[in-house]
């Protein structure tokens, strides 16, 4: 399997084979539209997992999941993108769900049946990077469980986090906000859509919160209208690549996927750990997660693209100057 394209300059670390670390949700998307079912496998961090599988890079999924027939779906679809599972579930249970009602603009709306007890912690020795997110990160009671796994890491080990907030499955809007901030206060990079922000916190300045907390990069997503890309000394807004959106199921993970595979092949961990990133850094990083979502959402259901795809549609469109 081949690897995102790496610049001229990539890092050693994005090609010496350490793993990434993602931990969350697997479900099954029961999606409907207009009465016509069908069903796909799903979770934000399931998606995140097998877009850097499908993209070339080392990918571990620690996950929970039934011994069931959808679960066997769920095992054969990671398998497929080359990710390894790691099950942090000990007790016989079934595979969670999640029903998506697609509208006549595409975009989806959720109802959940789903549980997440995070019982097993998965081994991180070697890992280059950590990714947490969604239900997974925020639901109780494998919440905090999670949190201490990502408290306890090394220092070297670059954390990203995207909370994805589903409000009727996470807690009180005060309680998930101080979850929120604990995770950034570890996390270098958040990356979280304009209404996760705006249910975070009404009254606005979220990426300012989240920077203050400990955050180095806050990306910010606003669907067709594009991200913003901030640091403490600059904020970037690129634009969302133009295409004809099916469906917007998996867009933000999407997303995720592209900007943690453009910080490590293009930028390094360390660099991302230790220096301020310019502006033409987070031009750069943001175009290729802006290119992946595209991709994303240009056909039916969480599929996000393949090394070669998105090779061929980088090598097709460039960033706008920062």
């Amino acid at each position: 399997m081949t690897s995102i394209p790496l610049s001229d300059t990539a890092p050693a670390s994005a090609a010496d084979g350490h793993p990434i670390l993602v931990v969350g949700e697997s479900l099954i998307d029961i999606v409907d539209r207009g009465g016509e079912l069908t069903r796909h496998v799903g979770g934000s961090p399931l998606n995140v997992a097998f877009g850097l599988g499908r993209l070339g890079i080392p990918t571990v999924f620690a996950t929970e999941f039934g011994d069931d027939e959808d679960g066997d779906d769920i095992v054969r679809h990671l398998a497929s993108a080359g990710v390894r599972i790691e099950r942090t579930d000990a007790a016989d249970r079934r595979t969670s769900s999640a029903r998506a009602l697609i509208g006549a603009d595409g975009s989806a709306s959720y109802e959940f049946d789903l549980e997440w007890d995070f019982t097993l912690t998965p081994v991180v020795s070697d890992v280059i990077a950590v990714h947490v997110g969604s239900i997974g990160a925020l639901r109780p009671p494998g919440a905090d469980r999670v949190l201490a796994l990502v408290e306890a890491l090394p220092e070297d080990v670059l954390v990203t986090f995207d909370p994805n907030i589903r409000p009727a499955l996470v807690p009180s809007r005060q309680e998930t906000r101080v979850l929120v901030e604990h995770y950034a206060a570890r996390a270098p990079v958040v990356k979280l859509s304009d209404e996760d922000a705006a249910w975070l916190y009404p009254d606005g300045g979220v990426p300012e919160r989240l920077l203050a907390c400990g955050a180095r990069l806050v990306a910010v997503t606003a669907g067709a209208e594009g991200s913003t890309l901030h640091t403490e000394g600059a904020t970037v807004h690129v634009p969302a690549r133009p295409t004809r959106a099916i469906d917007t199921i998996g867009a933000g993970d999407a997303y995720m996927t592209g900007l943690i595979a453009a910080i490590v092949s293009r930028l390094g961990v360390r660099r991302v750990l230790a220096e301020t990133l310019q502006p033409a850094d987070l031009a750069s990083i943001g175009h290729v997660a802006a290119v992946a979502a595209s991709i994303t959402v240009s056909r039916a259901g969480a599929v996000p693209p393949t090394a070669a795809e998105l090779e061929r549609a980088l090598s097709d469109s460039a960033p706008a100057p920062a």
